[in-house]
């Protein structure tokens, strides 16, 4: 379904200024551009809204090198780390 909306837009100066430099520069009518320069934002927008990550996360830190080789052998890191006698 097409939807044509009529509606007041009050705009920056700044962004009236660009809008008139850039219909200056073309030959769309001012209703064009404004439409094409709001399609290409909501698209950038939607693009952002997609590559931000989504929940919680955790940061990466680097903790440095691990102090024991190996942690699969429980008796071998208590040795490693008790000396001989955890027992």
């Amino acid at each position: 379904m097409l939807w044509c909306v009529r509606t007041t837009l009050t705009l920056d100066d700044d962004v009236a200024a660009q809008l008139d430099q850039l219909r200056a520069r073309s030959t769309r009518s001012f209703k064009e551009l404004v439409n094409e320069v709001l399609r290409a934002g909501l698209g950038r927008l939607e693009n952002a809204e997609r590559a931000r990550p989504r929940g919680p996360y955790t940061r990466a830190v680097s903790l440095g090198k691990a102090r024991l080789p190996d942690v699969d052998d429980v008796s071998e890191a208590l040795a490693i780390t008790e000396g001989d006698d955890y027992r």
